[in-house]
């Protein structure tokens, strides 16, 4: 099996972390007439799914892996003859028709394949497409690769395995398998064996996801109970939404919040807190109520709150959940909810319940919002 990973090519300055605030480099954005833009979520899901279909049209088995990157299988394809060309072919295709740049990497398993996308990015006179199949090759990138580029090897495993030595690519896939199964996990002797060229992990199919996350940062310190409980609230409703749109049933709802974390001379307060409903549901109502006490529980006075986050966990299909003869509220309203979706995405208006607040004052400010090229009428350029 062969596997491509798409990722779209950007460009960082090199001593800035990505996630940095912005604020923090304000002189380096005037000193280089840097342009900012805000957060356009609906303008990228837009173009990812633009790009997922040109790879879906290009190659028979397509695994979506994130918002800007996927798996593809081209076993049994003519691709394969010229799997180079191919690439290239395809890079031009995106380019052409969405206006986005990617980097491909070409291996026989997903790890390497995700070292290859990885060199594809890092050194632009690959063009933005490596081969990896040649066993020679996969050597020599292996050794310019420290262990935490890997795939699946995060910060602290990476520490463990340096202190014994393992400190690239290739060093891991130099260890014996059985050895590292007993003193690590099965999770990463299956890494070591892909970077031998072995596939141990198949493409996966389109799956249900195991959890709905709703999640902003606040556009101005909060430090009231009911601005935070507008915020979780919203966060509860586009959550729920998310899940009927999925045709699934949530049990468990988690909610933190935090204070900011660039100011030391701030107090920090960060706590979350989780509940179970008594059968799992998709209704908002119930999940409000639920997270008004979760918010109670962890709610303190006297801090200037930065971000609050929503979690539905323990997700069910709608159709495979059986109910309890002695619980009822399953879905107290299921009527309500259905047309409640429907007016929200018929265009014509939008309804949301008081909880979320008239004019909340914490959400995210968007002054740099680029247009909505593809997703608004009104944002379209005029040609004169």
């Amino acid at each position: 099996m062969f596997s491509v990973t798409y990722k779209v090519v950007t460009c960082n300055h090199r001593t800035n972390k990505m996630g940095a605030p912005a604020f923090r480099y304000a002189e380096l954005f005037l000193r280089h007439q840097v342009t900012v833009f805000s957060s356009n979520y609906a303008l990228y899901a837009d173009m990812s799914a633009r790009v997922m279909q040109i790879l879906e049209q290009q190659a028979p088995a397509v695994e979506v892996y994130s918002i800007d990157e996927a798996f593809l299988d081209l076993s049994g394809t003519d691709a394969l003859l010229t799997l180079p060309d191919w690439a290239c072919a395809l890079q031009q295709q995106i380019r052409q028709w969405t206006g986005i740049g990617v980097g491909i990497g070409l291996a026989p398993s997903k790890t390497l394949a995700k070292l290859a996308n990885l060199a594809a990015k890092r050194w632009p006179a690959t063009g933005g497409v490596v081969d990896l199949r040649d066993p020679a090759r996969q050597q020599r990138l292996m050794t310019l690769m420290p262990i935490e580029d890997v795939w699946g090897v995060g910060r602290r495993l990476a520490r463990r395995l340096r202190a014994e030595g393992i400190d690239t690519a290739l060093a891991l896939a130099k260890q014996d398998p059985r050895s590292i199964r007993q003193r690590y996990s099965v999770v990463l002797e299956r890494t070591l064996r892909e970077l031998r060229g072995e596939a141990c992990q198949s493409l996966e199919a389109v799956s249900a996801r195991q959890q709905i996350i709703s999640s902003r940062s606040f556009g101005q310190r909060v430090e009231s109970q009911a601005s935070l409980q507008q915020a979780i609230s919203h966060h509860i409703s586009r959550a729920a939404e998310k899940l009927r749109a999925d045709q699934r049933l949530a049990r468990q709802l988690s909610i933190s919040i935090r204070t900011g974390l660039f100011n030391p001379q701030e107090p920090s307060y960060s706590r979350h807190a989780s509940a179970c409903l008594p059968e799992p549901s998709d209704d908002s109502i119930e999940l409000l109520r639920l997270g008004r006490r979760l918010l109670q529980q962890i709610w303190q006075p006297g801090y200037r709150y930065a971000k609050a986050s929503v979690m539905l966990n323990d997700l069910y299909d709608r159709s495979s959940v059986q109910p309890d003869l002695f619980q009822t509220g399953t879905r107290m309203h299921p009527a309500l909810m259905p047309l409640l979706d429907q007016i929200n995405h018929s265009g014509r208006g939008r309804i949301f319940f008081a909880s979320q607040g008239i004019d909340p004052d914490w959400q995210m400010k968007r002054a740099h919002l680029s247009p909505a090229y593809t997703t608004r009428w009104s944002d379209l350029p005029r040609v004169r």
